[in-house]
């Protein structure tokens, strides 16, 4: 670049001062006070939109007096803060679209509940009372390995085991070794049976 080129004939200098006019900017909108307005305050529910304009004094004092809910009911505010948990947006109970509303959501017609999943079955609620300790999954496959319920006894396991020995063993059978596979579930779910407390 050439000092005396015609293209930059001059230099730019920034210089030390602003010398922009200043405008007065907003003032604060408290009573009586002339101070520059330099913090937001809203101006309610309903009109979260809409701001008043404070300094940083007027400011603190109109958060201390602050109130959103001033003015609703306590079931107001109560319905207000359970839709805030989702997020004021419309919702709906599981289960209440056009199949109707209610227990009687699952009708099967002619069909059965074997399992009684959907239902009030006598049979599942005295088998919920019958666990009243926590029944791992190795211990349900341990006892339906042996044949019995998850409410049978220490006593009802080792009686249990020694009939199914009994009929698995080879030399009960003759030197026949085809049960032997079941005889060796059959002694590690009595074992690990044993190792939990059942006898």
């Amino acid at each position: 670049m050439k000092f005396d080129s015609p293209i930059f004939d001059r230099i730019r200098v920034k210089p030390d001062k602003d010398r922009r006019p200043k405008t007065g900017g907003p003032t604060c909108e408290w009573v009586g006070c002339t101070e520059a307005a330099t913090h937001r305050a809203p101006k309610g529910r309903g009109r979260e939109k809409d701001h008043w304009r404070y300094c940083l004094r007027h400011v603190r004092e109109f958060n201390q007096s602050y109130n959103y809910f001033a003015g609703m009911s306590d079931e107001d505010v109560m319905a207000y803060q359970k839709d805030s948990l989702t997020g004021h947006r419309p919702t709906w109970k599981m289960g209440a679209g056009k199949g109707g509303a209610g227990p009687d959501v699952h009708t099967f017609g002619r069909q059965t509940d074997p399992f009684s999943l959907f239902g009030d079955d006598a049979k599942r609620e005295q088998q919920k009372r019958a666990e009243t300790r926590v029944i791992r999954n190795a211990e349900r496959k341990a006892l339906d390995t042996l044949g019995l319920d998850i409410d049978a006894t220490a006593v009802e396991v080792k009686t249990r085991f020694k009939e199914l020995v009994k009929r698995h063993h080879p030399d009960s059978n003759g030197g026949d070794r085809s049960t032997e596979d079941k005889l060796v579930e059959i002694i590690q779910s009595y074992n690990y049976l044993k190792s939990v407390g059942f006898s």
